[in-house]
């Protein structure tokens, strides 16, 4: 065959796409599971970081294997919730089937546009009390900001956070991820159950009106722009939750009227069969 030909030409650079592309496609499915892996375990890293249960630091150094069983170990139950708080669906957390809700994306799109949503809840065992996870995903500055927001058994209380990015400044808005100053503010704030549309605030610059002093956080100076994209995922996904979280602070009430009952009824029981007031 002529080299200098046109068809030459043209089957020449054929052949080469074709090679080409199956050697990027044989990558690519090869790749996957380990890319898989590393999603997932970096995923539960954030989560056990939000929860209190390592640093992230410490939680890097670990093969992708241990941040597993470490999950596994700590993990109590995990599920999907409907918009009306109700769960629809349980999450396998056996350590060889893990299963985790990786469409923050498509959930937060979900949430906004008023569809049907399957919000994840992660409840862990910490020191014999229930701790719960859920995530926030949003719009930054120059791309997306997600995190794992911990809460208390009664799910009113923040123990803990944790927040990434994806392309955001270096120094600057990169510090919702890098400075642990900035996460450990969330630690003891109360989320503002009589506002579902703003249950928590990122504010700069003291309380400005209509923020409660026990339910904000300082933002980062020269980050606005992504403290305020931030701002604006935890308040979207924190009323998504409100539901939910409403319907543990109900039982979390009831428990404790009935607690406060019993003991009364206890104790007005001895004073009608003390025998020495008898």
């Amino acid at each position: 065959m002529n080299t200098n030909s046109n068809v030459y030409t043209i089957l020449y650079t054929t052949l080469i796409v074709v090679v080409v592309a199956a050697v990027l496609a044989f990558a690519a499915m090869t790749l996957k599971p380990k890319q898989d892996a590393n999603i997932k375990a970096e995923t539960i890293s954030q989560m056990l970081t939000a929860a209190g249960f390592s640093t992230k630091e410490d939680l890097a150094k670990l093969s992708n294997e241990k941040i597993l069983e470490k999950y596994a170990e700590v993990i109590n139950t995990a599920f999907l919730i409907d918009a009306e708080g109700r769960k629809i669906a349980d999450l396998d957390t056996e350590l060889g089937s893990i299963e985790l809700a990786d469409n923050l994306k498509l959930q937060n799109s979900n949430i906004k546009n008023g569809k049907d949503v399957e919000l994840p809840v992660y409840v862990f065992d910490k020191d014999g009390e229930d701790l719960y996870v859920v995530p926030v995903y949003g719009a930054g500055l120059w791309g997306p900001v997600w995190g794992y927001i911990a809460f208390d058994e009664h799910c009113d209380e923040i123990v803990g956070a944790y927040f990434d990015h994806e392309s955001e400044t270096p120094g600057l808005g990169a510090k919702i991820k890098d400075e642990s100053w900035f996460r450990d503010q969330f630690k003891g704030e109360l989320i503002n159950m009589d506002d579902p549309d703003n249950a928590f605030d990122i504010v700069k610059g003291g309380s400005p009106a209509g923020v409660k002093e026990d339910s904000k956080v300082d933002a980062i100076t020269g980050a606005t722009m992504t403290c305020k994209g931030l701002d604006a995922a935890i308040d979207t996904w924190l009323k998504a939750y409100m539901p939910f979280f409403k319907i543990k602070v109900a039982a979390a009430a009831e428990d404790d009227c009935d607690e406060d009952c019993e003991e009364e009824g206890h104790e007005h029981h001895h004073h009608n069969h003390d025998p020495e007031e008898a």
